[in-house]
């Protein structure tokens, strides 16, 4: 069986955010943890020993503290139950992480050539030697079998699949590493156990509903998806910033063209909101925003929920 569990909820800088005094961050100071999100993440396995990550937020240190399931075996002097983690993108808040997994563990890093080539074009990624750290790519719509540390199957299966969105934004305005042309900046995630048949998707980063999409995640067992705002222009409305959600390559949650209404009509037995900003008033437990995402049947998560499928 699938098991997965949500490390990070939250969009880059998590919430709060170190340097802002925005509604939804004063409140989560106030509120004790409740309201705290690391950066968006989750884990998933498919025995309950070996994991794999999707993406290393940086705040991957903390998240691995506060998982059991993630920490060494007792009576190791060094041991990880990590065997592999996934990027489904280039940005801060999906990279990041690997730095923190640099003492020697040995591990698979899976990506699309794009976002490897981001990777090497950066030296401070060195510090996780490929002889130890292998660097795997991956292929849009090609299903591939992450392998144990050992080489041993994993019994998962993981299909990459493009969806609208934009390189890191670090790369606005310079030449990208891995070519301007072709998808592969932004991918989706289909997660299936090949023995049960159960699946999941991982859809972090949208910029659009495309009926494409659509079709491909109808009838799912569990939806992660992007939950970055609640309306387009909510940064700018709220002062802390001049881009739209769209423009930062997410899909606002409301509004005719948003994902609650786009992905009202799908067969999906559980929807999760994931990468929510701080700006989000559907953060906040009793606000109208978050009244309409659960009565639309979608779920904002705290970090350390964990799905059994």
């Amino acid at each position: 069986m699938l098991r997965v569990v949500v490390l990070g909820a939250a969009a880059g800088g998590g919430v709060p955010q170190w340097n802002c005094g925005c509604e939804g961050c004063r409140a989560a100071r106030a509120s004790g943890h409740d309201l705290m999100r690391t950066q968006a993440s989750v884990a998933f396995s498919g025995d309950g020993e070996h994991w794999f990550l999707i993406n290393a937020s940086p705040d991957l240190r903390q998240q691995l503290n506060a998982t059991p399931q993630l920490h060494p075996k007792t009576g190791a002097l060094r041991h990880t139950p990590i065997a592999g983690v996934i990027l489904t993108n280039g940005e801060v808040d999906a990279v990041a992480g690997l730095l923190s997994m640099r003492e020697g563990s040995p591990f698979t890093i899976y990506a699309h050539e794009k976002v490897l080539a981001i990777l090497g074009s950066n030296s401070i990624f060195n510090v996780l030697n490929e002889k130890t750290v292998r660097r795997q790519p991956t292929e849009i719509n090609e299903p591939f079998e992450p392998r144990l540390p050992d080489g041993a199957r994993s019994g998962i299966e993981v299909l990459p699949f493009a969806v609208p969105g934009k390189s890191a934004w670090y790369l606005e305005g310079k030449a990208h590493p891995g070519g301007e042309t072709g998808d592969g900046d932004t991918l989706g995630l289909k997660i299936t156990d090949k023995t049960t048949g159960k699946c999941f998707y991982f859809i972090a980063a949208c910029a659009e509903v495309t009926d494409a999409l659509k079709a491909e995640i109808d009838g799912a067992a569990l939806v992660f998806f992007d939950g970055t705002v609640w309306r387009d222009d909510e940064m700018i409305k709220a002062g802390l910033g001049q881009k739209t959600g769209k423009s930062m390559g997410h899909v606002a949650m409301s509004g005719e063209d948003g994902a609650i209404a786009r992905l009202a009509d799908l067969d999906i037995d559980t929807k999760i909101f994931l990468h929510i900003n701080n700006s989000n008033p559907a953060l906040l437990p009793t606000s109208p925003e978050r009244k309409a995402t659960e009565a639309a049947g979608w779920q904002i998560p705290a970090d350390g929920t964990e799905i059994v499928l």
